[in-house]
């Protein structure tokens, strides 16, 4: 204690400045190394009598634990980090939920990071979470088809996890650890079947960037689910554009512009979808109507717009929650999978109602 006054009873009455791992064991009466071991989490066990005597100092001086001493003795914290492609992106926020209720019963802290999807910040985030000692990193967000980053990350994963750390992804099972997986084709086949079978005739795809896992797999498995119908995507009507809400919105004004006036269009997430929406209210064009919208991830938002989204609905709380179980529980030599199937829903943004009619020609693209 770097200053203080004792009462008769040999209390600190006030103590002027934060006390340290020092004081609590001169006040204890016992080394710093068995403070240290009793503070700070080591696995050496400390005799009761001793234990009591030092937690009972460090109540009286009112001494918080470092974290960084605790992370050096125990070698990690009891931090998860979970680092996410977009954070505005209403899919990550509630995976980061379901990760945030299953470290919070593991009496564990999250934090968040953001990479805007970009495979260096990625990497420099797990990087900072080794050299923090995090109890867990966890990765939530699509790959890109790029062997070289892939590559970089794998290993300084393996570097974390040599370190006693644990890492798990929620995406593509790309990377040496457990991973939580989405059945991405299967859920849009599903959604084809679905839209034919409401009677959709003609379609156009807004996907995201060339290698982008994700959009390619749903994709790949819309245009299959089509294809056993007779049906598919001219090449004029499947766009790739940014992975985002404005991404949707310029892709929609884009097949406008090319004709694409009545049919079904699937944007590759929720947010995309949503995006196409707008393009279409900003030129007049009613929906339901001439056309229909449908997405994949059954965010909040696509049971909030109006009207509600057609979507492929993932359990994106109990995946967050499924990231942190792998996470914290023995792996076995080979990382393990766990998958997830989606349920498709049809709402109110894909109904036949009012489909009658062309569209005036469309307006010049600009970007919105």
């Amino acid at each position: 204690m770097r200053s203080g006054k004792r009462s008769e009873d040999g209390a600190v009455a006030a103590v002027a400045a934060a006390a340290t791992l020092q004081d609590v064991a001169r006040h204890a009466g016992v080394s710093l190394a068995t403070a240290s071991r009793v503070l700070n989490g080591s696995e050496r066990q400390v005799g009761e009598a001793l234990r009591q005597r030092v937690v009972a100092s460090a109540a009286a001086l009112q001494y918080s634990p470092n974290a960084q001493a605790q992370a050096m003795v125990r070698g990690r914290t009891d931090v998860v980090g979970l680092v996410v492609g977009d954070i505005a992106d209403p899919y990550f926020a509630s995976i980061a939920a379901g990760v945030t209720r299953a470290a919070e019963r593991a009496g564990l802290l999250v934090t968040l990071a953001s990479t805007g999807r970009d495979p260096g910040r990625e990497l420099a985030h797990v990087t900072t979470l080794r050299s923090q000692r995090a109890r867990a990193v966890l990765l939530a967000g699509s790959r890109m088809d790029d062997a070289e980053s892939t590559r970089v990350l794998a290993e300084e994963l393996q570097r974390f996890e040599a370190q006693g750390g644990r890492a798990a992804v929620i995406g593509q099972p790309r990377l040496p650890v457990d991973a939580v997986v989405v059945a991405n084709e299967r859920g849009a086949q599903d959604l084809a079947a679905a839209l034919v079978a409401a009677g959709h005739e003609r379609f156009a795809v807004v996907a995201g960037p060339e290698g982008l896992l994700t959009s390619r797999d749903r994709v790949a498995g819309f245009r299959r689910g089509l294809r056993e119908h007779g049906l598919d995507v001219a090449a004029e009507h499947l766009l790739e554009v940014e992975f985002t809400r404005d991404g949707g919105s310029l892709g929609m004004r884009a097949l406008l512009e090319r004709g694409f006036d009545h049919g079904c269009v699937f944007a590759v997430n929720d947010v995309m979808a949503v995006g196409a929406m707008v393009a279409l209210r900003e030129r007049g064009v009613p929906l339901p109507g001439p056309v229909a919208v449908a997405g994949f991830d059954d965010i909040v938002t696509a049971r909030d717009v109006t009207p509600a989204l057609t979507t492929v609905r993932l359990p994106l709380l109990a995946m967050g929650e499924a990231a942190v179980e792998l996470a914290l529980t023995e792996r076995p030599p080979t990382p393990r999978r766990r998958g997830f199937e989606g349920e498709v829903v049809l709402r109110e943004s894909t109904s036949r109602a009012g489909t009658g009619g062309a569209l005036a020609p469309a307006a010049p693209l600009v970007a919105g």
